[in-house]
This record gives structure tokens, sequence and C-alpha cells, in this order.
């Protein structure tokens, strides 16, 4: 049977590639993507490596491994021999050596690569998983944060089991705010410290100590002597889990200075080429839902500090200064699209590239990084609706832009994908200009009639673009127009319309998404006999809101919704960090203001059939959310099913197999109301 399928294959591609061009993406194509991740550009700007990503079918889950070429897209060949995962390239500051991690059976380890001989070797013995590894100035050094257990508390002790007993296993105790993350279960106790090791192999020190956090972005001194980070060791650190401070530790003693003090995250520190200025990211903290991260300056013994980003409505992150020190690169999204830009230390910005993206392949979100060389070129990750993220490089003028891969070329020559167009239309509530983008099926007829499937974002202060999205093709290959809208509270407008949210939400978030809705029919691309909707997490709670406000849609799917803010927030695992910043006071100091936002308050309204989704680990929007959807629609005799998947947590689309799930159910309940 191969060898008949290799020969029809071989065959049509001689005579004629058009028949195999016209197929649809399917669901067994996810394993074969591949993608760009965490690139660095060597400091003389010659080569390229970088994590390139895909998906194993046999483990379920996405593998990385490092990879290697030349700036003209030559030589390109994976790194090492090694058959492990690898992550976090980090050239030395000399190009010789590349240091990384490689995740084995036994943990993760420090691996040096040496470009000149392309041997390796692995440097440390670690207890640990390594983090935010960088390299001293001088290439001598190595410094990374690492997590610290230690013991949980002992409330009482019961006597020993008896040899050979099976007694039930020791209670779970704690006895702190953050306890317990999704997609990562319960914290173990302890706490991250920095440490620092010789570059060549040696013992691994300890410099921070204390009950605080250290973790996140290094920057060292230029005389290799400190290392800048950031952390929160304030007395209350625990319960001001919303601020952070930059601080500098000697190497020699361990010596912690504080260099900010202010309401607000301080974060990402980054030391200048010439030593002199310290550049970092933050806001003076408002407790609004959504605040810009701006870029700020100040000299390297903390004084003169400075927002140079005022200029730009949006926020910034991942910064990386010009080897000149005149400027800084960063990333910021706009109308959904993914840029590079450039500040000048006097506040002059320009745009240097567009598309940067495609290293989240679910859904269309903002995602990717770039990389700056010595002397000016940046290599980045380059993505558009037709694509995940490849490799480009371009100059820092914005000049000689170049695409470097085209790493699912294979695949995407001989498939037909939907296509992607931008939609603007007007909100009815205000005016205000609304973004949103339409997905057509492959070979799109405008003369026949097509269901119409909204698909909500999540965040809600994110925002969806012209990227590539796994979901919104296969939902297309399914013969859908999918709509997929940015209403106010998305970010990538500015920070005014994402902070409409404020103790609005949802609010008139769902008067922009049925508007776009209306603007799709008066286009003649959506009808109203044949309207679906559905979407994840804030997208879920959407479309629960959108089915208890109206009747116009077919069927929904209503994915990791939040259904009952009061029940949500004391059992959820950032159940601290919604009060006053989301809404105002405590869930029992106000519970009508959560009841009334509450989508669960429509839910006597709903007519519309329902599944209802959710990961059986999910700590973010627990099960017991989706279950009062569930419950509710079957008491009131809706049509409606709930659809439960084992071991996922919030990110059902973590495992390929259950972001198949995922859409073969949509897509399957979709299809029996059509």
């Amino acid at each position: 049977m191969k060898a008949v399928a290799f020969f029809l294959l071989s065959f049509s591609f001689f005579f004629s590639s058009t028949a195999f061009s016209q197929k649809a993406f399917e669901m067994e194509d996810i394993f074969s993507l591949q993608y760009a991740n965490e690139v660095q550009i060597s400091p003389n700007g010659d080569q390229i490596v970088y994590r390139k990503m895909g998906y194993d079918v046999m483990s379920d889950k996405s593998t990385g491994s490092l990879w290697i070429l030349n700036k003209d897209g030559s030589n390109h060949r994976k790194l090492t021999v090694n058959d492990q995962s690898e992550s976090s390239p980090r050239w030395s500051p000399s190009g010789d050596r590349i240091a990384f991690v490689s995740h084995g059976k036994n943990g993760s380890e420090i691996f040096i690569y040496w470009v000149k001989t392309a041997s390796m070797a692995r440097m440390t013995q670690l207890p640990q998983s390594p983090s935010s590894l960088t390299w001293s100035r001088d290439g001598s050094q190595l410094a990374f944060s690492m997590f610290v257990p230690s013991s949980p508390p002992v409330i009482a002790n019961i006597p020993k089991s008896p040899k050979g007993a099976k007694w039930a296993k020791k209670p779970r105790i704690t006895d702190r705010l953050n306890h317990e993350s999704d997609g990562r279960g319960y914290i173990p106790t302890g706490f991250s410290h920095l440490f620092v090791m010789p570059a060549n192999g040696g013992a691994v020190r300890q410099l921070s100590s204390g009950d605080f956090q250290h973790r996140g972005s290094l920057s060292w001194s230029t005389d290799n002597k400190s290392i800048y980070f950031s952390a929160n060791r304030n007395p209350d650190w625990e319960y001001d889990f919303r601020n952070s401070e930059l601080y500098k530790i000697t190497l020699d003693k361990g010596e912690i200075t504080p260099l900010t003090d202010r309401d607000g995250p301080d974060y990402a520190p980054a030391v200048s080429p010439d030593g002199k200025m310290l550049a970092f990211m933050g806001f003076d903290d408002r407790r609004e839902a959504y605040q810009n991260r701006m870029l700020y300056l100040m000299n390297i013994d903390g004084s003169q500090k400075r927002v140079i980003s005022q200029d730009l409505d949006a926020s910034v992150s991942s910064i990386q200064w010009d080897a000149d020190s005149k400027g800084i690169f960063f990333n910021y999204d706009h109308h959904g699209n993914g840029k590079i830009g450039y500040v000048t230390l006097n506040g002059k910005l320009t745009k240097i590239a567009d598309h940067r993206g495609g290293t989240t392949l679910g859904r269309p979100y903002g995602s990717g990084m770039f990389s700056v060389s010595n002397n000016g070129l940046i290599a980045y990750t380059y993505s558009r609706p037709n694509h995940p993220a490849d490799i480009a490089l371009v100059n820092k003028k914005g000049q000689n832009w170049t695409r470097l891969t085209s790493l699912n070329a294979s695949l995407f020559n001989y498939k037909k994908l939907g296509e992607v167009e931008e939609i603007w239309y007007n909100s009815s509530v205000d005016g205000r200009k609304l973004q949103g983008w339409i997905v057509y099926p492959p070979n799109y007829d405008t003369t026949k009639k097509y269901p119409f499937m909204v698909e909500n974002h999540g965040g809600p202060i994110l925002n969806y673009g012209d990227r590539f999205s796994i979901e919104m093709q296969l939902y297309a290959s399914a013969g859908y127009v999918v709509f997929y809208p940015n209403p106010r509270g998305s970010t990538s407008y500015d920070e005014e319309f994402a902070n409409l949210l404020l103790n609005n939400y949802p609010g008139e978030d769902y008067n922009d998404v049925m508007d776009g809705v209306d603007a799709c029919i008066a286009k003649g691309i959506a009808h109203e006999d044949q309207l679906f909707v559905t979407g994840g997490s804030a997208g879920g709670i959407m479309s629960a809101w959108m089915i208890g406000k109206n009747n116009r849609f077919e069927a929904a799917v209503v994915v990791k919704p939040v259904m009952n803010w009061i029940s949500k927030l004391l059992v959820a695992d950032n159940y601290y960090g919604y009060a006053n910043s989301r809404y105002p006071g405590q869930v029992w100091e106000n519970p009508t203001n959560y009841w009334n936002f509450s989508p669960i308050s429509l839910v006597g309204n709903v007519e519309t059939p329902t599944m209802v989704m959710v990961g059986m680990n999910d700590l973010r929007t627990p099960p017991s959310e989706a279950k009062q959807l569930y419950h509710a629609l079957k008491l009131r005799k809706i049509p409606t099913v709930l659809v439960e998947i084992p071991e996922a947590s919030h990110g059902i689309a973590r495992r390929p197999s259950n972001l198949m799930t995922k859409i073969a159910h949509t897509i399957a309940w979709f299809d029996k109301y059509r």
C-alpha cells in the first residue's frame, strides 16, 4: 500500500502538482509542522543558532533541538549530535562558544559547544533545571537562576508506619499565598536563587540567599564583578505580588544593593555595552486591568531614572542594547502584528521590522523574538498567516530584509490553506474602529453559502493577529468561514482601549463582537441562519455571555470558561490577583458586582445547543466552572454535552492530541447543527 501511495505521489508531482496544492490542511499535518524559536545571532553577525521546534507523534509533545546556519542561509545543520531536547542557546561574547541547556533523563544540564571544533561538553551536574543563562562580559563565567527546595511546614506528626505497611500518603501542607500553578500543579516549597560558575567547568556557587524569589533576566556589569537582576525582596513581598525592584549583587561578597523603590514592577535590567547606563522595563502601578510596560533608563548607580518610550502607546518587551550604547531595540505589537522597534536615548522611535511572531501555533496570538549582532544585524522569528515562525534577517535601519528559512515548504507546497483577510468595522457603542480577521475555507466560492464561526480570543487582554494558526486553518478546512476579532480590552491598539474592561468585563466587548458579526453579514460572508460561536478561557467567557445575551447562534462550544466569578476567584491558582485591578473589592466585599459580570447569571436565557469543554487538571478556570454551565443547561433541558479532557491543564493545546481533540469535537458539534 505504501508503494502504491509513493508511486501516485511521484507520478502526480512529475506531471502536475495542482492536485496536491488543492489538498486542505489536515489534523495529521500538525506532526509535520516545524518552527523556529529562541533565535540567537552571533556577535559578528555571521551565524545564527536557533531552537527548531516540532511535535513528536510518539511522545505527544513539542520537542526542540538546536540548529545553526550562516547569515546567507547556507550550511543549515543541526548543531550537535545530541538527541535530547535542547534549549536556551547563548553565544559567548567573542562568538567562539555557545552555552545551552540539554534536557535528559537525569534532568537539565548546561553544555558548552565550541564553534571552531564542533565539539561539546557537559559543564554541570545540577539538582534542578537552570534558567536565565547569561555569559559574563569577558566570557569567563556563566550566571543562571535555579530553584532551591526547602522543607514544607510541619503541623503535627503521627506514629511511624510498621515496615511493609501500606498507609496513606502524607498530607500536603502549605502556608503560602501562591502554592499552585496551572500546567505545573502544586509548587514545591523553596525559592529561586542566582548562581555563577566558571565557563570552562568547575564549582557552581550560589550568590543570593533569603526567602525571596530571584528569577528573570540577568545582566553583568562591564567589570564582571556584579550582576543586575530583578526581584521582590520587600518584607511583604508575598502580598505585594505586583511589585518588583532592580538590584545589584556583587560576586565576591554577595552584597545586594537596591536600585529602584517605586510601587510597580521593575524588571529585565540590561547594562549598556559601555557600562554607563541600565535599561529596564516597568510602570507606576495604578492598579488597573492593563498598563503599558514602559522602557526606562537610568545611570548605572540608579540615579536619573527616566522613561524613553513615552511616545509609544504600547507595551515594550525583550529589550536589547545597540552595540554603540546609543539606542535600544525592543518588541511591541500594533494592530495584531508583531513589530521590532528602536529607540534612541532621547526617545526617538523607529520601526525596524514587521511580522515578528509564529511561535504559538494553536491560536494566532502574539509571540516571537529577535537577536541583534554587534554590527547591527537582526535575526528574528518571521511569521505570516500561511506559515509559522521562520528566520528572517534585517539590518538596524530596517533595510536588506531577507528570509533565511522555509521550514515548512515541503508541507505547504502541497497544501491549500485558508486565505486570511483583515477586516475593520465600527463599534455601535461609541463608533470606535475595531479590527478582526476572516479565514476563508480553501477554494472558497463566493457564490456558495458557508457556515460562519466566531472564535473569541483569551486573555481577555491579549490580541489575535495575522499569524499562522492551527485551529483557524483546521476550522476553515472543515468548511467554516472563521471570524476572529479584537474587541475592546484587546491589546495592540493603545493603553486606554485595553483598559476599557476595568470593572466592566464582560461589557461592551460583547457589542464589539456582535458588531463584527453584523458587519460580516452585511458583506455577505455570514448568514443569520448559520452562525456558530466558540472560544477558550476569556473566549469561553465571551462565548457563554453571547449565548446568554442572544439566541442568534445555531450552536456554541464554550471552552474552559469562568461562569461564576464568586466561585472561581477563591479556587483558581491566580485567586489573589483580581480584586481591585479587575473588579473593586474582594468577592465577599462586593458579591453583587462579581455576580453581575458572571455568565451564569444569564444562563436562564440560553436556548443555544452548547458543548462545554475543559481540561480536568485546569487550575486557572477549574472544571467546576464548566460544570456549572453544563449542569444548568441539563436542568433546563437545553441540548448540551460536557467534554472533560484527562490530564489537560488550562493550556489544552499543549499536547497535540488534546489540540486535535478540541478541534474535532468543536467541528463535530457544529456540524450537527449546520
